[in-house]
């Protein structure tokens, strides 16, 4: 028999895209539109055509460079590394319903800005995102020595031992505030806005954007953390070297985006728990998802606060607080029957 003679074969069908891949397509689209849209978004009248036109002055193209790019960046880089923060703490505890805003890492931190605001009122913003890193470091181990103290039968309690632990730093931080009249200065600290963001005071987020990177590095690493300690060890991990650079990668995060633009509430916990409903808990898989859903939902909510009552701009966080609220609360009603 000659090849002419031989039966023709159908071409193998191509796979067809699977409801995953449509998704990370519409949160790609929705990214480049977002972080488009807010470049021309704000009380100054900056457009593509004023940009491209320039001027006498070129006040259109220099409020451009100087002011709206650095904020889009800055937006991008908080949104995606807070997810990853959340994403990896949650590995660490191996609860669903955490993150540094709900186990008293980010009121740690801010208890570190304020005590550079007593001692070291000259410091450097390097500086005091350093002493904020160490107490956020310090917030991360007490929570977990809390959590494997305290016996909590129910995971949708471990949140809310973080919470009170986190209230009970922050009522100690706000008194020491009052009382040392910076209470003011705190809450500006505090406060979760994009507003002062410019060229030359944004560029620290860079080093939480390294961290992401640092968290892809050892992904597969907290994937088995997540599976618990001895399931770790027997596979010959060394489970503190593990927990130990996670805690820094929560700790340096929180540091950064709370000196560069406060505190941001409940991203870095729905965030995860959306991409583990569509892909799973495949650390190293789900990286590239959560940055992106967290870079899209924060500029969303920071595109709003802008809009909403222009000229004035509502603080992101009130925003943020609110959808994420929201979606942390269709959460433990979703899994809460499930969590024992």
């Amino acid at each position: 028999m000659t090849a002419l003679d031989r039966p023709l074969t159908s071409t193998p069908a191509l796979p067809r895209p699977t409801r995953r891949t449509w998704v990370g397509v519409l949160v790609g689209v929705l990214l480049a539109v977002l972080a488009v849209t807010s470049l021309f978004v704000g009380v100054s009248d900056v457009s593509p055509v004023s940009v491209l036109r320039g001027g006498a002055d070129g006040d259109a193209a220099f409020l451009l460079v100087a002011s709206r790019i650095p904020r889009t960046v800055a937006v991008v880089l908080v949104g995606a590394s807070l997810g990853i923060a959340g994403l990896i703490l949650q590995m660490l505890v191996r609860n669903k319903f955490v993150e540094p805003s709900t186990t008293g890492v980010t009121e740690f931190a801010t208890l570190g800005a304020l005590v550079t605001m007593v001692f070291f009122p000259g410091m450097a913003v390097l500086g005091k995102m350093g002493v904020a890193a160490a107490f956020g470091l310090l917030g991360t181990w007490v929570f977990l020595r809390v959590v494997r103290v305290v016996p909590v039968r129910q995971l949708v309690l471990v949140p809310l031992v973080g919470i009170m632990l986190g209230g009970v730093v922050a009522a100690v931080t706000t008194f020491v505030a009052y009382r040392l009249d910076l209470l003011q200065s705190l809450q500006q600290w505090s406060q979760g806005s994009f507003a002062t963001v410019m060229q030359g005071r944004y560029e620290f987020l860079w080093i939480a954007g390294l961290m992401v990177v640092v968290a892809w590095v050892a992904a597969d690493r907290f994937s088995v953390i997540g599976m618990g300690e001895e399931f770790a060890t027997n596979l010959g991990l060394d489970h503190r070297r593990v927990v130990a650079v996670g805690m820094v990668i929560v700790a340096v995060i929180t540091a950064a985006v709370l000196v560069t633009a406060g505190i941001v509430p409940f991203l870095g916990l729905v965030v995860p728990n959306v991409v583990s409903l569509i892909i799973g808990d495949n650390v190293r898989r789900a990286i590239p998802w959560v940055a992106g859903l967290g870079a899209v939902l924060i500029l969303a909510c920071d595109l709003l606060a802008r809009v909403v009552r222009m000229p004035y701009e509502i603080p992101l966080s009130v925003i943020v607080g609110a959808v994420g609220a929201v979606l942390f609360l269709w959460l433990l009603l979703r899994r809460g029957s499930r969590a024992h």
